[in-house]
């Protein structure tokens, strides 16, 4: 069930932008960089996550459940969102 998420460019700048935290926090590992750095950098890889998380979400949320076509197709992609949150909220 694709769709086309009308900012792909933004998210993937955000994900290289993630990308690249996670380089810094594996370079910070490897040269036994201050704990307390790699736990910021950590904490802010995942707000990172939690952004484009969102992001992905309203577009989900918007293109198959608000613009469904009939309710069968809404009560699906419902349904699908559900188990996304149950599984992202763990």
């Amino acid at each position: 069930m694709g769709h086309i998420i009308h900012d792909t460019s933004n998210l993937v700048a955000r994900l290289r932008r993630i990308k690249g935290q996670v380089e810094g926090v594996e370079r910070s590992l490897e040269t036994f960089g201050e704990c307390t750095e790699i736990l910021r950098q950590i904490a802010s890889i995942r707000g990172a996550m939690t952004g484009l998380t969102i992001e992905v979400l309203k577009e989900h949320l918007r293109s198959h459940i608000v613009k469904a076509t009939n309710d069968t197709s809404r009560e699906k992609a419902a349904e699908e969102m559900i188990q996304i949150l149950q599984s992202y909220l763990k």
